[in-house]
């Protein structure tokens, strides 16, 4: 249902599962093994794996905050995507990576809920991407302190408000990883 001509394939986005974004994050653990799951799935059926690295002031460069955490390994041939912003297409190699690809459809996961996966999520759909969040695949830290809802809500509402999120030509939508499918969406 994509809007971008020519582009039948999904491919897997795993952002900022690196060990100072997910250290003490909700349901750390589950995520982290629901994202491995999503990964061996889409290599066994050639479906592209991009993995998304953040960094700026707080998280430099090659620190081992900066670091993915030891539990997702990246295959070499898997592009890696460096990027400063929340939204993994700004600023970055991203989109031309996709399009070389053939992927209209995407299917996210990684870290924070309630930044740089909402900012993606929303990215890739005004982009021209059918975005499909994995409910059980994303997290966040407890923000709570500072007037934020708790983990627990952050990730409810955003699953709950993506899984309708719609556009002309183009679809948003929630799933678990159970229910993943990397084939194309069909039209209504």
């Amino acid at each position: 249902m994509t809007t971008l001509p020519d582009r039948p394939n999904s491919a897997l986005l795993v952002i900022d599962v690196q060990n100072g974004v997910v250290d003490g994050s909700h349901r750390r653990d589950e995520v982290i093994a629901n994202i491995n799951t999503l990964i061996g799935a889409a290599r066994s059926q050639d479906v592209p794996v991009i993995w998304v690295q953040h960094s700026d002031d707080g998280l430099k460069r090659d620190s081992e905050a900066w670091q993915y955490v030891p539990e997702l390994v990246r295959a070499e041939a898997e592009p890696l995507v460096h990027k400063r912003y929340g939204d993994s297409f700004e600023d970055t190699e991203l989109e031309t990576l996709l399009a070389e690809r053939g992927v209209g459809r995407l299917v996210v996961t990684g870290a924070q809920t309630d930044a740089c996966i909402r900012s993606t999520l929303h990215g890739g759909l005004v982009r021209g991407y059918d975005v499909t969040l994995v409910g059980d695949a994303h997290t966040t830290e407890d923000l709570s302190a500072y007037g934020a809802p708790t983990p627990e809500q952050v990730v409810a509402h955003t699953n709950m408000y993506w899984k309708w999120q719609s556009a002309p030509g183009r679809r948003g939508g929630t799933v678990d990883t159970a229910d993943v499918s990397f084939a194309a969406v069909a039209e209504d």
